[in-house]
Order: structure tokens, then C-alpha cells, then sequence
């Protein structure tokens, strides 16, 4: 059996959409694929309780990159170090580098080299001389108008690995009897609604959410609102008197738990969003055009897509929005959002018009 690893630097929902290509270089040996491997996972911090979920990862080891977390480490040679210390130790035969189509997986490949692994594949569009052994190039060997997971899952195939027989490509994780969610579940369907977002520029508005929450009880949805530790102050203004406050008081495999038991979830271009595509719950995304929409709306689920997607912030890659307003969420009304869950919950739409961009 080889150990292979694959490496995702990024935020949770970053290492949620490697799971079709980790459980591709799971399945097997290049030559038949009658062999498994061990999968070891490279992440940041933020993604290893995500990378714990996915299956086919035998070990994830965390590893805070100086050029790709937030906030950045300094490079020191003991940063460096450390990396070169694990891989050397953990038998290391062969690397994939997973990014985005703004990442470069050429520092990491250096240093991976440097460790004594044998073979290294990647995407890059600049020259990779000896630091790759296989090379696909962005824009020619695969398009880079398409979803992350999708781009992920090519660059594991390009390595030599594929899914097994059966396995449909989509995000997954491996789950668990949630006592909690059972317990919820006794009083009825519910539709969660997760504010909060890692970036302010993909945030909706809070008193949107509120009024969103407010609209769905009317209507006589139960709503769940879920947040992290930090959000408690959101979550809670979100609840209002009536809705379920969750926030800060979920693990993420009880958060996953949460989503899975929901008939719809409303949030943004956040890492729930792909937690939600992970266990098949139909998303009404809030989704800010900093990042193209076709590469990291939720994948492979019934999804309604909110949001001015040729507004001015379009491609920025901006973490606070550069434009005055906050003009393609701050658009988009609670009434809106409204009409998105029931298509959803109605099924009225097919998947392919789910995905479709929608502007306000």
C-alpha cells in the first residue's frame, strides 16, 4: 500500500470539495487500481476538522504555509522545517497539489522535493522544470470555468487516480448519529439559515437575515440559526424571539449533523455552504462575485443562487467589498430569498437551472 499525499492549503470549505479527488487517490494504484492507497492530507488549521470527515484520508496533518494562511506565518527554516520533517518520517511516495486557479503549487512542490518525494503532480501555468512530474496547464489541459471540485478531481485523474466504480463524483462526508438532530428532528421539518461569513465583502446584510427569519416563520418553517463561537451577537439578532439559535454551539460534525437534517439552508459563499452540498441538503446561496459562481457555488445539490453576479466587485478576490453599498447582496431582499426557499422546498426547478447565476 503507498502513502500519497494530497495536499489542500486552505479553508474548510477548500478541503470539503478535494473529497472527490481525495477518495479518487484513495481507490488505487495508477497501473489497475486493484491496490488502495493511504491518503495523507496537507492542510491549514482551519481545514483539518473538515479533512477528519472526508473519505478515503487515512491521516491529516496540518501544516500553517506562510503563503497561503490568514494571517500568514513568517517563512522561517523552522517553518519549513517542520514540513520537511513530517514528510521525510511518514514514508512519502508520491505528492498531488490541489489549488485554485490562483494558487501555485510550485513553492510547496519545492519543498515536497526537497523532502525526497519521488513524484509530484500539479496545475501551474508557469514553468515547473523539474519540480513537477506531471504538469497539467490551466486553460489548456483542463478549463478553468468550472467547479473547484471538478478542477480537484482533474488534477487526481491527470496523476493517475480515478473514482471507484460507483461513486458519483460528489461531495461527501463520512457521518454519524447525531443525538441532538435526533432529538430535533421529533418536532418537525426546519430550514436553517447560517449568517455569518469568513469575509465581510460575502456577507448579506444581518438585518436581511432577520427579516428573512421572520418571513420563513410566518410562513410556518421552523428556522435554525447556526454561527460559530464568535458569532453569538449575529446568531442571536438573526433568531430573533422565536428561531432556534445554534450559534456557537456546534462542533462541525454536529453543524454537519444540523445541515443534514434541513430541508433548505440560506447562507453565503461560506464553508457551510459546502458542508450543506456535502450531506445533499438544497442550498439557497448568498453569493457575492468576488469569486466566480461557477467555480465555488455548492456543488451537486439542488441549489438557488442569489446575488448581482455582474456587479462591480466582479473577480476582485476582495475580502472587504471595494464598492460603496455593498450593492450585490444589499440588493438582493429578504421577499427574494423567500421565493428561492420554496422553489427549492417545491422542487419546481431541475438542477441545471438551480446552478444558473441569478441577478437581482
Amino acid at each position: 500500500m503507498s502513502r500519497v499525499l494530497v495536499a489542500r492549503l486552505g479553508s474548510m470549505g477548500d478541503v470539503l470539495i478535494s473529497g472527490p479527488a481525495l477518495r479518487a487517490v484513495a481507490n488505487g494504484s495508477r497501473t489497475d487500481g486493484s491496490r488502495p492507497n493511504d491518503v495523507v492530507l496537507l492542510c491549514g488549521p482551519e481545514g483539518a476538522d473538515a479533512g477528519e470527515m472526508l473519505p478515503g484520508v487515512t491521516e491529516v496533518h496540518t501544516w500553517s504555509c506562510p503563503w497561503n494562511a490568514n494571517p500568514s506565518p513568517a517563512v522561517t527554516a523552522g517553518v519549513a522545517d517542520e514540513l520537511l520533517g513530517f514528510v521525510r518520517s511518514s514514508r512519502i511516495e508520491e505528492a498531488v497539489i490541489l489549488t485554485s486557479f490562483h494558487q501555485s503549487p510550485l513553492p510547496l512542490a519545492m519543498l515536497l522535493r526537497l523532502a525526497g518525494v519521488g513524484r509530484i503532480t500539479g496545475a501551474a501555468t508557469d514553468g515547473a522544470g523539474s519540480l513537477l512530474d506531471v504538469r497539467l496547464t490551466p486553460g489548456e489541459d483542463f478549463p478553468e470555468d468550472q467547479a473547484e471540485a471538478a478542477r480537484a478531481l482533474a488534477i487526481a485523474r491527470a496523476a493517475g487516480f480515478k473514482l471507484p466504480h460507483g461513486d458519483d463524483g460528489k461531495l461527501h462526508i463520512n457521518r454519524s448519529p447525531d443525538d441532538l438532530v435526533k432529538e430535533r428532528s421529533d418536532e418537525g421539518p426546519y430550514i436553517v439559515v447560517h449568517p455569518g461569513a469568513a469575509a465581510p465583502a460575502r456577507a448579506w446584510p444581518v438585518l436581511h437575515h432577520a427579516a428573512t427569519v421572520e418571513l420563513l416563520e410566518a410562513e410556518g418553517h421552523r428556522v435554525v440559526v447556526t454561527g460559530g463561537p464568535a458569532e453569538a451577537s449575529l446568531t442571536a439578532t438573526v433568531a430573533g424571539p422565536s428561531a432556534r439559535n445554534h450559534g456557537g454551539r456546534t462542533s462541525l460534525r454536529t453543524l454537519a449533523a444540523l445541515l443534514a437534517g434541513a430541508a433548505v439552508v440560506v447562507t453565503g459563499d461560506t464553508g457551510p455552504a459546502h458542508l450543506a452540498a456535502a450531506v445533499g441538503t438544497p442550498v439557497v446561496c448568498l453569493f457575492s462575485p468576488v469569486v466566480p459562481a461557477i467555480r465555488w457555488a455548492p456543488y451537486g445539490v439542488p441549489m438557488e443562487l442569489l446575488g448581482d453576479q455582474e456587479a462591480a466587485c466582479k473577480g476582485t478576490r476582495a475580502r472587504t467589498c471595494p464598492v460603496p453599498g455593498h450593492p450585490c447582496l444589499s440588493s438582493v431582499t429578504p421577499d427574494q430569498v423567500l421565493e428561492a426557499v420554496k422553489r427549492l422546498l417545491g422542487g419546481v426547478s431541475s438542477l441545471a437551472t438551480r446552478r444558473k447565476v441569478r441577478s437581482s
